[in-house]
């Protein structure tokens, strides 16, 4: 079963614009050179990274009017950076190469522990800042639990990922057995559709997911939904977050943070969040991402492990 997957990240693109004032720049997801210096007396473009939550194609579409509107409300080209895991999109916010970064929460445990990022804003979904992790099952699979996915093939998207990892290990570690040798297989797809269309096709038994890219992809997919059930949802999580640099200009950070808190009262923006069906943009504290360290201290397990 082949399927169009063009999602938008549900957590970042919250913006529409009819006509940007400056064009918006792509960066390649396959060009892993050092990002091009900016020539002297040249406007320095603003820098956008996406962490590969969804698939790149889809990625790059979508983060489109996003581009398009801050290109226009901050009178800059813009250029969307994108890389292949979560640790490299980290890797360029700590080193400066970007301005702005939407990244998984996961991720953002590692960046806040290393002092490389810190929260500028957050998504609200459903009037909460917060999602969960689905584990998801082939629709004629017998399996109810976790436990009844022992021994079998199993998708992971990122190994920073919490929903995507992290959770399913925590569930593992939970029936008294080492997550180590709990699958015959496992592999990453470093994205949430991926893992999605990995179980749908047979690919994998099972998989844990960001349950608003499953939302989102079956609303535009419906028939993908047939080929799926939920059987665990996870307690709420500090949803994924938008991060800047410590480093960043203060007056650049303020004008950001405001333009993203106001969204929801301009006409373009409000249009693209009812259509994206997120709310608003919210100051969130970092404390709502307890939890999640919670987790990786009950593990014993340091998120940045690959196995």
């Amino acid at each position: 079963m082949k399927f169009r997957i063009q999602i938008l990240f549900v957590f970042a693109v919250m913006l529409v614009s009819c006509v940007p004032a400056q064009p918006a720049q792509v960066i390649d997801l396959t060009d892993l050179r050092p990002l091009p210096a900016v020539a002297s007396g040249e406007v320095i473009p603003f820098r956008v990274a996406v962490a590969a939550v969804i698939s790149p194609q889809g990625t790059a579409e979508s983060y489109q009017p996003l581009l398009n509107y801050l290109s226009e409300k901050l009178n800059r080209p813009v250029e969307l950076v994108q890389r292949s895991t979560y640790a490299e999109t980290n890797a360029l916010l700590a080193a400066g190469l970007v301005d702005v970064a939407f990244v998984c929460t996961g991720a953002y445990i590692i960046g806040s522990r290393d002092e490389d990022m810190e929260l500028l804003v957050a998504p609200e979904v459903n009037g909460e800042p917060a999602y969960y992790s689905y584990l998801i099952v082939p629709v004629d699979s017998p399996a109810l639990s976790i436990s009844d996915l022992r021994g079998k093939t199993f998708a992971f998207t990122d190994p920073l990922s919490n929903t995507g990892r992290l959770y399913p290990l925590y569930l593992i570690s939970q029936t008294g057995a080492s997550p180590d040798d709990y699958f015959s297989r496992t592999f990453y797809t470093y994205s949430h559709d991926l893992a999605i269309q990995a179980v749908a096709e047979g690919l994998a038994d099972g998989a844990a997911v960001d349950n608003l890219i499953y939302h989102f992809l079956i609303a535009r997919e419906p028939e993908l939904g047939d080929e799926l059930k939920i059987i665990h949802k996870s307690p709420a999580f500090g949803i994924p977050p938008v991060v800047v640099n410590p480093e960043i200009r203060p007056q650049l950070r303020i004008e950001l943070q405001e333009l993203f808190l106001a969204m929801a009262d301009d006409p373009k923006g409000r249009q693209a969040l009812d259509h994206l069906d997120i709310d608003r943009f919210v100051l969130l504290s970092d404390s709502a991402y307890d939890s999640v360290r919670t987790l990786e201290a009950a593990l014993d397990i340091d998120l940045i492990e690959t196995p």
